[in-house]
């Protein structure tokens, strides 16, 4: 079982003044886990649903479906919040209320379309500049290493030492997005300065530790890496750690990699996620050409 991260907060207020939100959420994180969805969507959607109880002061399951479409109405006519806020409170309040065999109100939620909008990609000028801009070795190590595989900051932050094969030239993913194992390439250039890392930080387990050692670092000390560095150099575009995902992606595909072998680097379980940056990425068109051109040589 997590730990319970997620009962503060929101969650937790909720659960103090709502009668039934706290047997709700009980049968609630029992799905998730039961189901093997990750931490991450028990958190979202389990505090999106916890803003919905307290907004009314009743547990989900009592409410009507136009109390909750008054309520996405509301949120995104006035409030103007951001899709995936929308998204995670319409599938969070759908998974609660078949909990509770609702399923005749959980279908009558409307589904809430999300604009398609291409990612921030930087350019690679703009990753060299990024790279060297933080003092500390740790840093740049950690900005360089984050983009040479593309990995989620989910990701980034449970790979162990033991994950590197220097020799294969490869690291181990570790029950990636939808609990699946993966690997991705290792960099010539990170190989090269890994010893002199490992000989002057000394991780015990993984390879980005914090405060304590044996311990993985936080989600927070690494986006504030990726902040004050970007403070430190030219780029004015709007970024966050996953914007290296993205220009990893991106950069692979100008290379001339092709998409299936950069959709088994990203852990995509499918291709339509990947075929996004193909609108990113600066590939010239080829021109067709007959197949029987090239038996003859013509």
């Amino acid at each position: 079982m997590w730990e319970k991260t997620e009962f503060y907060g929101v969650v937790a207020q909720a659960q103090d003044l709502i009668p039934g939100f706290k047997e709700g959420y009980r049968r609630f994180e029992q799905h998730v886990v039961l189901k093997g969805l990750s931490k991450g969507l028990l958190e979202n959607y389990g505090r999106n649903v916890a803003h919905l109880a307290i907004h009314f002061g009743r547990s989900p399951e009592s409410l009507s479906v136009d109390e909750i479409n008054c309520y996405l109405y509301q949120k995104t006519v006035h409030e103007k919040v951001c899709d995936s806020y929308l998204k995670h409170t319409v599938f969070g309040v759908r998974m609660w209320l078949r909990l509770y065999e609702k399923d005749d109100v959980a279908i009558k939620i409307p589904v809430m379309k999300k604009a398609h909008t291409l990612p921030e990609v930087l350019s690679k000028n703009e990753c060299r500049e990024l790279f060297k801009a933080p003092k500390s070795f740790k840093h740049r190590f950690l900005l360089a290493f984050a983009y040479s595989t593309g990995l989620r900051l989910s990701e980034l932050r449970f790979v162990k030492i033991s994950d590197i094969d220097v020799d294969r030239m490869q690291v181990r993913v570790r029950q990636g997005k939808g609990r699946k194992d993966r690997y991705v390439v290792l960099s010539l250039y990170i190989k090269t300065k890994l010893p002199d890392y490992l000989e002057s930080y000394k991780p015990e387990t993984y390879l980005f530790e914090g405060n304590t050692q044996g311990h993985e670092m936080c989600e927070r000390s690494i986006q504030n890496i990726m902040f004050e560095a970007v403070k430190k150099t030219n780029i004015r575009k709007q970024v966050s750690l996953h914007t290296l995902r993205h220009s990893f992606a991106t950069h692979l595909l100008e290379d001339g990699v092709d998409l299936y072998t950069i959709q088994n680097l990203l852990g995509h379980s499918q291709l339509r996620s990947t075929i996004m940056y193909l609108h990113i990425a600066r590939v010239l068109p080829k021109s067709a050409k007959s197949p029987l051109d090239t038996l003859y040589s013509f």
